[in-house]
């Protein structure tokens, strides 16, 4: 009997070992999808503890499940306490410390690598894409690998709604790209979500991701680096605690080659201080019989884990590129064309006119200092410290349309163009201060997600120089006039006689912004928030008829905003109204333009205004396999204004609606695709000044109808193992390019649809891939109020090890 007891006795203490303990196991990733490699994984108030490994992984032994708490903990991340109460396999998300960000995301497992649906710079507040009623695209990392992307603009084909106008010309200014998004151009000039100068040319390989958001954004992002459309935000690449890297090599068509270094370290023994250092070159011939591109980047960023509160984050980034002009062809605006689309113009796509001597420089550089400091469990602090500077330096080039001289009966020869060229010599100095408290805190059962922030952004812009020199003409016969320049000193002579500029155009904003998210339910959320915007424009300080003078405006800008769960984190109804702004620069004009004696008198603009109405549905389906969002949305602008120089009016009004539907999937395992559809109907309501223009799109809104997919398939099993393919096409509907100017009679732009397609080898340490561009060498064409010929087929092939 006593027997009997003992082993009962025993039997019970085994089996409440077992209920109360077991093993925890899991992975954490960081908030673009990628494992955090060396992660502490500590039982709260023991010492037993682990770290993940070079994939993330990491695994626990648990006595027993009674009141545990992990504490989760890497460099340049926020650290968080979970709770855990039974066996279980996790999938943790922690997310960066330079993001205001306060939370770690447990999910189960996710491998929709094309959706990275959660970001804290959207709204400056930790927010799902699900409750967030804004709309916005990410192009993450994985895609980024799985195209093989080594440009920008090609990046950029993978979002919704966005298409190019025009390429970085490296000019003074606004050298960088121009896109079309929702009917209304806008550059890419967010860099971590503050302001950053991208002059030239934009290296993919420093890009962690790319978020695209959608719609006037001025309430928390101001009127500078935002558009009506939307704005553009690149998160560059961030130190992570352990040591790994990759060097990736490529070569292709038409000269291209690359090679680029990623490394990461700590460097100390306790992994407070983590180093990561990106670096790249790649070179370029232009598809045309003459043009080049050589670009260079450095890029080092540091972390310093101070303690559990502070993390102090730098990163920096040089870029500098040299490279010619790409083909514009600019259509005469005042006179009627003797040709409406490509196969009238009779056009030889091959054709630079112009050589490899011409070309022009641009030097960039760009910073971010940041405190991140944990204020409390509901409160945290971010203050940042950013800058640019961004020359152009060289010689750029345009070809000009003269005059209506008859089509060419000779095939393949330009009509009249001119290679108009400036020597240029400009610089943009910009410094950004930003202190952001944000807090997640209830007020009895209703949570708020509040940040508060003031921002305060000063630019300069130098300008010294040349005027516009004709330096060739293309005559109907095809011969040459004026001779062309066999160097960049012939062109230096030719412009020595030019008059330069000379200017130092000095501005500022002070801003002040709060928006909170308040959850009444847990599937029912309003958002509010509004923005006090100060600009002063300083004019110019080298013009002595501009001394003393300074233009002050101000303005409020609200955002709101309803979100509604019908099934919880899967489904949402959502609708927003968002505000955009304008301070548009006074000008000094003609007093009268007949009479250049009569003087000069400073034209003054109010500002110029943006609101949309937006509403759509987002899901996020079968366990993360299927994210979609679909919405309509309406943007109307006042006050626009109309016209060049003197004859400016501020008279304009402009309506742009449509609709756009992203679709990111995992169908199955190894399968990822992504895809989209976009429709803008854009058009110009009022304008007494521009009466010729009422009921037409405006150039800038590009194609009607734009769309874009991408499918990528990793073999798991069988003789193709670690094997992969990819394939996708991007297209868009004909447009008018000149349809600004109804006196050219118009030039369409064709529809065009472009494929695709990949091949890849991974496994843990090797990538190898082979990438084709237009697969069929499909001729086609973007331009805005210009034509410039697209490359024709192109094969890419990189080799990436990883270390």
């Amino acid at each position: 009997m006593k027997g009997t007891i003992s082993a009962i006795l025993f039997f019970l203490v085994i089996a409440k070992s077992v209920a109360q303990g077991g093993q925890v196991s899991g992975v954490i990733v960081d908030n673009n999808d990628l494992p955090v490699v060396g992660a502490n994984v500590l039982v709260k108030n023991t010492s037993k503890g682990t770290q993940t490994d070079i994939d993330g992984n990491f695994e626990l032994t648990i006595t027993s499940f009674e009141n545990v708490e992990l504490i989760i903990s890497s460099i340049g991340f926020k650290t968080k306490v979970i709770p855990v109460n039974k066996s279980e396999n996790l999938r943790i998300t922690l997310y960066e410390g330079n993001e205001i960000l306060n939370e770690v995301v447990i999910d189960t497992d996710r491998k929709n690598k094309f959706s990275r649906k959660q970001t804290a710079y959207v709204a400056k507040l930790p927010l799902k894409n699900i409750e967030n009623s804004q709309v916005y695209s990410t192009v993450t990392n994985q895609l980024l690998i799985s195209q093989s992307v080594v440009s920008f603009e090609e990046a950029l084909k993978n979002t919704t709604g966005v298409e190019k106008l025009w390429s970085s010309t490296g000019r003074g200014g606004d050298g960088a790209g121009f896109y079309s998004i929702r009917g209304f151009s806008v550059q890419p000039q967010l860099v971590n979500g503050v302001p950053g100068i991208t002059n030239g040319f934009i290296n993919p390989d420093n890009v962690e991701r790319i978020e695209v958001v959608k719609g006037p954004s001025a309430t928390l992002f101001g009127s500078t680096v935002t558009s009506y459309g939307g704005l553009i935000n690149i998160v560059t690449k961030k130190p992570y605690k352990g040591t790994g890297g990759n060097i990736t090599v490529g070569a292709g068509s038409f000269g291209f080659s690359k090679v680029t270094v990623d490394f990461n370290t700590n460097l100390e023994s306790n992994e407070n201080i983590s180093l990561r250092f990106n670096a790249g070159y790649q070179t370029e011939d232009s598809f045309q019989d003459a043009g080049f591109r050589k670009a260079l980047f450095l890029a080092p960023a540091l972390s310093y884990k101070v303690n559990d509160r502070l993390t102090l984050n730098f990163n920096y980034e040089l870029s500098s590129t040299d490279q010619t002009n790409q083909t514009f062809l600019f259509f005469n605006r005042s006179a009627q064309l003797p040709f409406s689309n490509i196969e009238e113009l009779n056009y030889d796509r091959e054709k630079s006119l112009t050589n490899n001597d011409i070309s022009i420089k641009n030097p960039t550089q760009n910073y971010r200092g940041e405190i991140a400091y944990k204020i409390s469990d509901k409160w945290s602090s971010q203050t940042v410290v950013a800058g640019g500077n961004a020359k152009s330096d060289g010689i750029y080039t345009y070809l000009w349309n003269l005059a209506d001289w008859s089509v060419p009966t000779n095939p393949r020869v330009l009509p009249a163009f001119s290679l108009n060229a400036q020597r240029s010599d400009s610089e943009t100095n910009t410094f950004n201060l930003q202190q952001n408290f944000s807090g997640d805190f209830k007020i009895g059962t209703v949570r708020n997600r509040v940040v508060i922030g003031l921002d305060y952004l000063e630019s300069q812009t130098l300008d010294r120089s040349s005027g516009w020199a004709l330096i060739n003409v293309n005559s109907p016969q095809g011969d040459l006039l004026s001779g062309l320049p066999a160097s960049a000193a012939n062109v230096n002579t030719l412009l020595s006689g030019v008059a330069n500029i000379d200017t130092d155009i000095n501005q500022n904003i002070l801003s002040g912004y709060i928006s909170d998210v308040v959850n009444v339910l847990p599937e029912l959320s309003f958002m509010a928030g509004v923005r006090f915007d100060r600009f002063n424009y300083k004019g110019d300080a080298n013009d002595p008829s501009d001394d003393d003078k300074e233009y002050v405006e101000s303005t409020f800008s609200p955002k709101f905003g309803v979100v509604y769960q019908p099934i919880l984190n899967k489904l949402s109804v959502f609708a927003n109204y968002q505000n955009g702004f304008t301070y548009v620069n006074p000008e000094i004009v003609p007093i009268d333009i007949s009479n250049p004696s009569a003087g000069t008198r400073i034209q003054s603009f109010e500002l110029e205004q943006a609101n949309q109405f937006e509403f759509g549905v987002k899901t996020n389906l079968f366990n993360n396999k299927l994210e979609t969002s679909v919405s309509y949305y309406d943007i109307t602008v006042d006050n626009k204004v109309m016209g060049f120089g003197a004859n400016k009016q501020q008279d304009g009004k402009i309506n742009s609606k449509g609709i756009e539907l992203e679709v990111s999937a995992n169908p199955v395992d190894g399968l990822n695709l992504r895809g989209g559809f976009s429709y803008n109907d854009n058009k110009l309501l009022e304008s007494a000044s521009r009466p010729d223009l009422i009921g037409r799109r405006i150039a800038e809104a590009g194609p009607t109808t734009s769309y874009n997919f991408w499918s990528d398939y990793k073999f798991k099993h069988g003789i193709a193992k670690n094997f992969g393919l990819g394939f996708g096409f991007n297209g868009v509907s004909d447009y008018d390019t000149m349809i600004d100017y109804p006196a050219s009679g118009g030039f369409d732009l064709p529809a065009y649809t472009i494929f695709n397609a990949s091949v890849y080898y991974e496994v843990e340490k090797v990538r190898v891939s082979l990438k084709a561009n237009n697969l069929t060498d499909k001729e086609y064409y973007r331009g805005w109020s210009t034509l410039t010929p697209q490359a024709p087929r192109v094969l890419l092939g990189t080799l990436t090890y990883k270390f």
